[in-house]
């Protein structure tokens, strides 16, 4: 709560430590509780009495920020256009330009600043004014030291978190953009062309195709290049959580709605609201979930499991499956009702044996991302590549991905040779020759599981990162392209050193 007490008498310049405005008339020896230890940031402060401005500065700059003075909103409004600040503390009353002109010049520069208002009229109506043109904060004068200290804290710990989504949604940008859907073959060439003429509309899209096409990076793809692509694009697979759980994950519950909701808890449709909802294996669910899912995409509302209020979403429905949903209607697993609210824009990505020209470009893209992220300079052989273009890759785009993660791991030299490539027959074929029980066997020890050979793989490419990162964790997550928590994890299974990279 902001200190009510009458203003102390203007102190002596230059004024002690604790006797400005934060000052309390209690503490021992008139000085303040140290504050606790913060990140410095670069702060704008704006007031026109002299006294004032110069002790709220003294309060910043001796907790580690970077302080510049403004005499008055004139002042400060120049001062924004030649250089940007994290944070402006401005006072609201000024003569000449006041402090809701600065507010709205520091809302307006790129990135915006996080803005406190400060004001000895500290009136709820100025508040409201004050956060409503987007203070972040609003601070009455006098006020103690430590409230300033903190209340600049959360204004920087803002900035920064917003300044992490902004580089979040470029890095979203950058790696799922259309630019990174791998292929040149005509039939990928057709589902680009569609990509690109659907993505700026909210029509809804199903997209089908085998498993390990890539449906999943494809509908990220329209994600990112929609009007919506810095907006949430949220994921949910539904083959992977069971039925009874499906509707309370994609539309909340109240709490006490079953056992074990001890607390409320929003749904994905309202954690994608403004972006995208990606409903993945759409056809693995059942017909009592499809009906309520239909009522969504009609009405853009959805109840949270215990409640009777609808909640408004507005959100784009991206659904995809391997299955044929309309054998599944026939069948009647699956409402054709909501087939043809789903299938507005139908999308399918054909496996990888009807477009062969697709692989060498593929095979070279997975090798270069795995080289980057082992500090390795692995090729392909000629004979090598022929070879996996003259596979029918029953996996598609995954099983391509798996083998040449696993060529790149065990082969011992910079270039890969068409005999280290041992590829699973695709379902029902013939073994080859030598392969059966009583045939002719390859002499020689086993080569290591595929898991070991992935965790092999996974162990360089981590060890790598931190020695070219210096042990700077954040960073080592950001290039391999995960998050903080996981690298963590993985770092625990494997026993690696953080500050080095060796186990």
């Amino acid at each position: 709560m902001p200190h009510r007490s009458s203003p102390p008498p203007p102190p002596p310049p230059p004024p002690p430590r604790g006797a400005g405005p934060d000052a309390d008339p209690g503490a021992p020896s008139g000085r303040a509780a140290p504050p606790p230890p913060l990140a410095g940031g670069s702060v704008l402060v704006v007031d026109d009495q002299r006294n004032m401005r110069a002790t709220t500065a003294m309060i910043l700059r001796s907790a580690g920020h970077r302080v510049v003075e403004a005499d008055g909103g004139e002042a400060a409004l120049q001062r924004l256009q030649a250089e940007a600040f994290d944070v402006v503390i401005t006072d609201l009353r000024m003569a000449g330009t006041g402090g809701m002109a600065v507010l709205r010049a520091a809302r307006q520069t790129s990135p915006p600043c996080e803005v406190i208002v400060m004001t000895a009229y500290g009136t709820i109506e100025s508040a409201v004014e004050a956060v409503r043109s987007g203070a972040h904060d609003f601070l009455a004068k006098p006020f103690k030291e430590e409230e300033l200290l903190l209340r600049t804290a959360r204004a920087l710990e803002k900035r920064r978190l917003v300044g992490e989504v902004s580089l979040l949604t470029g890095e979203f940008r950058r790696r799922h953009g259309l630019e990174h859907v791998v292929g040149r073959s005509r039939a990928m060439r057709e589902v680009l062309d569609r990509v690109e003429r659907i993505a700026h509309s909210d029509a809804t899209v199903l997209i089908t195709g085998e498993s390990g096409t890539g449906k999943e990076i494809v509908a990220r793809a329209i994600h990112v290049t929609s009007r919506r692509g810095d907006r949430a694009f949220v994921p949910v697979n539904c083959a992977a959580i069971t039925e009874t759980l499906l509707e309370s994950e994609l539309f909340g519950h109240a709490r006490g709605a079953f056992t074990g909701a001890t607390r409320a808890r929003r749904g994905l449709f309202e954690e994608a609201s403004g972006g995208t909802l990606f409903v993945d294996e759409i056809g693995e669910t059942a017909p009592g979930f499809q009906a309520k899912l239909l009522r969504a995409l009609q009405d853009g509302e959805i109840r949270r499991v215990g409640e009777s209020a609808p909640v408004q979403v507005d959100v784009r429905i991206l659904a995809a499956t391997n299955q044929d949903l309309r054998r599944a209607i026939a069948e009647r697993r699956f409402r054709e009702d909501l087939f043809y609210r789903l299938n507005v824009v139908p999308l399918r990505i054909p496996p990888l044996r009807e477009r062969p020209e697709d692989v060498p470009l593929l095979a070279a893209h997975f090798l270069a991302s795995y080289n980057a992220r082992a500090g390795t300079d692995k090729v392909l052989g000629r004979g090598a590549m022929d070879r996996l273009t003259a596979h029918a890759w029953p996996g598609n785009v995954r099983e391509l991905e798996n083998v040449i993660e696993q060529l790149a791991a065990l082969s011992r030299d910079r270039e890969i040779r068409a005999e280290e490539i041992q590829l699973e027959p695709p379902p029902g074929a013939a073994p080859p020759a030598g392969a059966g029980g009583g045939g002719d066997r390859a002499e020689g020890p086993p080569g290591p599981t595929l898991a070991a050979a992935v965790e092999l793989a996974e162990r360089q490419a981590i060890e790598a990162a931190v020695r070219r990162r210096g042990g700077e964790l954040a960073l080592v997550a950001r290039e391999l392209g995960i998050s903080p928590t996981t690298l963590w994890r993985k770092m625990k299974r494997l026993g690696i050193d953080g500050r080095s990279g060796s186990p």
